[in-house]
């Protein structure tokens, strides 16, 4: 559904060559054309009008200078860097356009009536006098010479006709001397033609015979292949299209006149009828362009009244669907000099005609594809497409409906051939169209209605060439564009008048601003932003696009940039990107329905698609919802497959405070209960449907709690009070769509419904389309209602032999005995237990049970008092249960509560619960002995768990033994608490017999360990920084071999050691990997192994890390302050201040090296420092520092530990 739109024509009116132009030849290289008359050959720039070069053919008598000589054809030899033109005397030339030199390579005595050289230019077609058709090299060498009319079909043998006969054969330089032959007639004369892949070539001739004009197809080596069938009035036009699939040609009826095609094998293959009457006029010659999308005819009249010269005309045709449209009519009038002389495509660029006139004006046209469409953006416009077919306007409103092509919804008749369309840009006038004719005036269209419109005609034609034209906002006012640059303004009705803005450049456009009604010319040189664009319309905010990949990209304009649109069309497309889906191969954007989502596709054969682009979709969806018309949006969704979360999901606030406009524009059952039966906990704007220009926190629930659950209860809320009669459907949907289906509540509204079996009945059966009948016949069993069972036992599925012995025995039980076999049967335990409290005390044994094996423990003591014997014996129960569990001390508890003492007492002790268990002997009470007796266990336990102080209490305070607890005192070390009680109980002597040599033995411990500790942190240290080095070597090494960017660049860290490690130790690697990872202690085992201080190991680094923080975390935790503080009391100064001095040296050493071993370099990140300040230094360091992702413990290694700095341990008082 496209048109052919005047880009820009040059014209040329200055030129003064010698002589009559009668062929010429379009070099590609340069854009210039040269021309043959009967003189010289030209060579001319048609934008510039500059000469480049003229040469004659009458001073070297290759053509007569009386000026009746004929040349027959021109060539452009770009890989010989000359031009090949053969005359109709029989003369070959050919002209080097580098040395200006002409050289007759061959000449024919009978003459020549058509030279054509193949598409590849390695062969040469002569057709001479004799008609015969002569087949050269592009070095002009003889590869055969045949007889054009032969009888054979196809296939026939060479036919000898004398080649080397003076008369036939060339001559070389003696032509200019041989005989001149009279011309054939021109109607007659032969016609070659090419296919577009050189493979064949076909050439029409008259038959001697029958005088009727035939068409013979050969091969590349000259054999006859096929002649076509007998074709009544035949025309000598001939032009194979490049694509191979068609000949075309002419042919003249009795009534009509038509473009006949033919297939490869000579057959007819479709046609159409030119615009005139059978003996109008005469075609002259079929042109098509180099993509073979147009088709030109030139044409001139075959009558000329008398004192009259034929009009010449100029139609350019095009298919689509297997229908012609006429797209251009181009009238050259009757002058003899506007009379057309020469007609070619450019060979390089398709839509580029290049016209020479007989009185040397040239014309060069540059067409370009477009689509004539209405730009409305309300719902007033039709979404109008205009198609020009001759002086047909097929009109197509796409808001109604999709008609394919040839066929439209509207078919507007015009007296005169159409060129070009535009729709009006006023707002509820974008159905109005105006029309530029062929003959120069315009017509204004209007729509009356549905199935009428009307036209108003220009009274004065436009007095030039129009490129291009539009409608102002003003009434009945046209703006046109010339080819010279004038922007002329037309009012229907009156004459044509210059418009305030003129210019003088070639190739602008006008268009009206619908805020400032003036005209504005755009002729900036812009930027090529893409180069695989087949079609494109601009829709409100959005960019609409199909690339020749195949996609077609909807592109907000609000917030598109020239990189964001690169980026887009270069980039592939995400699962959930909304912007970009796959198209048809070939597809081309026809139109957009204005306020809709419907989105008019062309595919390459002529036939129409309608899609739903998911970025108009949810563009138009959140129009709708910001306006409320939550119908539109529901009924578009539905159609389209839309999630109808999104409903919700786009404004939860607003949702939520319009429920009850949405169910009364919605006004369905059906509709409201598929609304609920899609709703689901996630997010849809930022999963399925995630917005460009949406940010993160506006897509936020209107309330706490759970999406479903808030939609569920806010539509039942909202529904029960409107009309529950009527929503009664949707009413239980929301019960049971909540996360928590509340299956009992919707049955119990279903038993409300009995009244009207009816309704009761439908309801029923819906809930059985929601819900499992199984699931559902077991919650009506849970509303203990025998009545609802049976309905819902009654539309399952179930044999009444599985249901009524059940049902009948439980109607034979007392009311909470029967609840409790049910809700056992249904395994609700803590409802079964809360009805069998309620049974009496027969049952308790039956409730104990159930409790013990479902342990709901909690819930049954809740159901007694605490004074009851069934409260006891469940907290015995529990208790139990609790010391099975390992937690004795809550047992204990539960037992001392209710009055358990001695099994109480028996609990704290076994989980050491000292003070517990001390308390319940005391409240027991036990006698002195077993009292002193227990505190001694206890104590025992106590100081097996290193509990020394709270062993010593017992000891103290329960056994009575002082001297016990000052001996578990001095064993803990707690120095100040034992000189306490030595004093208290007045046990001096301990201090001589036991206190001194511990404080000596502790001081002796405490040195040899500091000893220890540094000498094993100095070996580590050490170690660790040979490691270090070690790995950076290897690592530049392989980077100097590698460089930065190879594949194992970024395991070269501090910290990883896949590299090194094969270096320094291979074993290691090798067993690593085959270690399993089947279990937990398998995985242990491979991490220990991992972490190995063995000298070689792959991660020796970090082994070594971590047993630094090690040893700094114990030195750095020792309590060596108290110990201080006794050697000082008992006159130990010499070993007390041995100890503060090798401590402080420790710690002061652990200190310093901390920066040292934890760098900088360790610590940071493992991205590359790139960016603007960066040199290249420091890119190739930071690609040698990068780091993989490491272990959690691994990187805990990588942190240095923090030392307790602000602790004071010292004693001042020492030296």
């Amino acid at each position: 559904m496209r048109n052919l739109s005047l880009l820009q024509r040059f014209k040329c009116v200055d030129l003064s060559f010698p002589g009559s132009p009668q062929c010429f030849s379009i070099r590609s290289e340069t854009g210039t054309v040269l021309v043959a008359s009967e003189l010289a050959i030209t060579e001319f720039d048609p934008r510039t009008q500059e000469v480049h070069k003229e040469v004659s053919l009458t001073a070297e008598e290759y053509l007569p200078e009386d000026g009746s000589g004929v040349v027959v054809a021109i060539q452009d030899l770009p890989d010989q860097e000359s031009v090949c033109v053969a005359t109709g005397s029989g003369d070959v030339i050919l002209y080097n356009l580098n040395t200006s030199q002409l050289e007759c390579v061959g000449s024919v005595e009978s003459g020549l009536t058509g030279m054509t050289w193949s598409p590849d230019q390695e062969l040469v077609t002569l057709t001479t006098g004799q008609e015969t058709i002569i087949m050269m090299t592009k070095d002009f060498e003889p590869i055969t010479e045949v007889a054009i009319n032969q009888d054979d079909f196809g296939e026939g043998k060479f036919i000898t006709v004398g080649w080397g006969k003076k008369e036939t054969q060339f001559h070389g330089s003696e032509g200019k001397q041989a005989h001149r032959s009279a011309l054939p007639n021109q109607l007659a004369a032969p016609r070659i033609t090419w296919r577009g892949d050189g493979q064949f070539f076909a050439v029409s001739t008259v038959c001697p015979q029958t005088g009727a004009r035939k068409v013979r197809i050969w091969n590349r080596e000259c054999v006859l292949q096929a002649t076509s069938e007998v074709v009544n009035g035949l025309e000598q036009p001939l032009c194979w299209r490049p694509s191979g699939s068609l000949i075309a040609s002419t042919q003249r009826h009795p009534n009509k006149h038509s473009v006949v095609f033919m297939e490869k094998n000579g057959l007819l293959h479709g046609d159409f009828n030119l615009p005139f009457g059978k003996e109008q006029v005469k075609v002259k010659e079929l042109l098509w362009n180099s993509d073979s999308t147009v088709l030109a005819v030139w044409m001139e009249d075959l009558k000329p009244g008398e004192n009259e010269h034929p009009n010449t005309y100029i139609q350019l045709w095009t298919v689509g669907n297997y229908h012609w449209y006429l797209k251009q009519s181009l009238h050259f009038g009757s002058e003899p000099l506007r009379a057309l002389a020469c007609v070619c495509w450019d060979p390089e660029k398709p839509l580029r005609l290049h016209l020479l006139t007989r009185g040397w004006v040239s014309y060069t046209y540059d067409w370009g594809w477009s689509t004539d469409r209405s730009h409305g953006t309300d719902y007033h416009d039709n979404a109008n497409v205009a198609v020009i077919d001759g002086d047909k306007i097929l009109l197509t409103t796409f808001r109604q409906c999709v008609i394919p092509p040839p066929m439209c919804a509207f078919e507007l008749q015009l007296p005169v051939p159409v060129n070009l369309v535009t729709f009006r840009s006023q707002a509820q006038r974008t159905n109005e169209l105006a029309a530029l004719t062929a003959d120069g005036h315009i017509y204004c269209l209007f729509f009356l209605n549905s199935w009428c419109w009307s036209f108003l005609r220009s009274d004065v034609p436009v007095d030039g060439f129009v490129i291009s034209l539009c409608h102002s906002l003003g009434n009945g006012t046209v703006a046109l564009q010339l080819d010279d640059g004038q922007i002329r303004k037309v009012h229907m009705g009156q004459s044509v008048s210059p418009l305030i803005i003129t210019g003088t450049g070639f190739g602008f456009y006008v268009c009206f601003s619908a805020k400032i009604q003036a005209g504005m010319l755009t002729g900036v040189s812009l930027p090529q932003v893409a180069s695989n664009i087949s079609s494109f319309v601009v829709y409100d905010d959005f960019l609409l696009l199909t690339t020749h990949s195949h996609m077609c990209h909807c592109l907000n304009l609000s917030t598109l940039s020239i990189k964001g649109l690169q980026s887009a069309l270069s980039s592939d497309a995400h699962q959930n990107d909304e912007t970009v889906r796959k198209v048809e191969r070939g597809s081309r954007i026809v139109s957009v329905v204005p306020q809709d989502t419907r989105l008019i596709l062309q595919m390459p054969r002529g036939n129409l698609e309608t899609i739903h682009h998911q970025a108009l979709v949810l563009a138009q969806l959140r129009k709708w919802l910001d306006g409320l018309r939550f119908k539109d949006a529901f009924e578009c969704m539905r159609k389209l497959r839309i999630n109808l979360n999104l409903i919700y999901d786009h404004n939860p606030t607003v949702f939520l405070a319009n429920i009850e406009m949405f169910l009364k524009q919605i006004d369905s059952i059906n509709y409201i209960n598929l609304f609920l039966t899609e709703l689901k906990e996630e997010d849809t704007t930022t999963t399925m449907y995630p917005c460009p220009s949406r940010s993160a926190s506006s897509s936020v629930s209107g309330k706490g709690g759970k999406k479903v659950d808030i939609i569920c209860d806010a539509l039942r809320s909202t529904m029960e009070t409107l009309d529950p009669q009527k929503y009664c459907l949707c009413i239980l949907t929301s019960h049971v769509r909540k996360t928590t289906p509340e299956l009992e509540l919707a049955l119990q509204k279903v038993h409300e419904l009995r009244g009207d079996s009816v309704s009761a009945e439908e309801a029923l059966k819906y809930l059985l389309f929601l819900v499992n009948v199984n699931e559902l016949y077991e919650h009506s069993l849970g509303t203990y209602d025998f009545d609802l069972v049976l309905m819902v036992a009654e539309k399952s599925q179930k044999d009444p032999k599985e249901y009524l012995p059940f049902l009948n025995m439980l109607k034979t039980l007392e009311p909470n005995y029967q609840r409790y076999t049910i809700d056992k049967h249904l395994k609700r335990y803590r409802k079964a237990i809360h009805h069998l409290s309620k049974c009496g005390e027969e049952h308790f044994t039956e409730l104990l049970n159930l409790v013990k094996d479902q342990r709901l423990y909690s819930d049954a003591l809740e159901l007694y008092s605490l004074n009851s014997e069934q409260y006891k014996t469940l907290s015995v129960a529990y208790a139990e249960h609790l010391v099975e569990q390992q937690q004795a001390e809550q047992a204990g508890l539960l037992l001392w509560r209710c009055g358990e003492n001695a099994r109480a007492l028996q609990a704290f002790v076994s989980c050491t619960s000292w003070r517990n268990a001390l308390a319940v002997a005391t409240h027991i009470p036990l006698p002195p002995e077993q009292l002193a007796l227990l505190a001694r266990d206890l104590a025992e336990k106590l100081l097996e768990a290193r509990r020394h102080k709270q062993a010593a209490l017992c000891l103290e305070q329960y056994a009575k033994d002082c001297e016990e607890a000052i001996s578990a005192l001095i064993q803990g070390a707690a120095w100040e608490e034992a000189l306490r009680l030595i004093y208290l109980y007045n046990r001096q002597d301990i201090i001589e017999t036991d206190l001194k040599s511990a404080l000596l033995d502790a001081h002796s411990n405490q040195t040899s360990f500091l000893e220890s500790q540094k000498a094993l942190f100095i070996r580590h240290k050490n170690r660790l920084a040979v490691v270090q080095e070690l790995k950076a070597k290897a690592r530049l090494e392989l980077f100097d071999e590698d460089g930065p960017d190879c594949a194992d660049a970024e395991l070269y860290s501090e910290a990883s050691s896949v590299l090194t490690g094969s270096h320094l130790g291979s074993k290691y690697s090798r067993s690593n990997s085959r270690i399993s990872s089947r279990s937990s202690k398998n995985r242990r085992k491979a991490e220990g192994k991992k972490h190995s201080l063995k000298e070689g190991s792959p991660f020796e680094d970090i082994a070594l890390l971590n047993a630094l923080t090690q040893i700094i975390t114990i030195v750095d935790k020792m309590r060596v302050h108290s110990l201080l503080k006794a050697l000082v009391l008992f006159q130990f100064d010499g070993a007390a201040s041995s100890l503060q001095r090798d401590y402080g040296e420790l710690l002061q050493l652990m200190e310093t090296a901390l920066p040292e071993i934890w760098t900088d370099n360790l610590q940071q990140g493992q991205t590359p420092l790139t960016g603007p300040n960066s040199t290249a230094n420091s890119i190739m360091a930071s690609f040698q520092q990068q780091r993989p992702a490491v272990p959690q413990q691994d990187t805990e290694a990588l942190t240095a530990p923090k030392m307790r700095i602000a602790v004071k341990w010292k004693l001042s008082i020492l030296k």
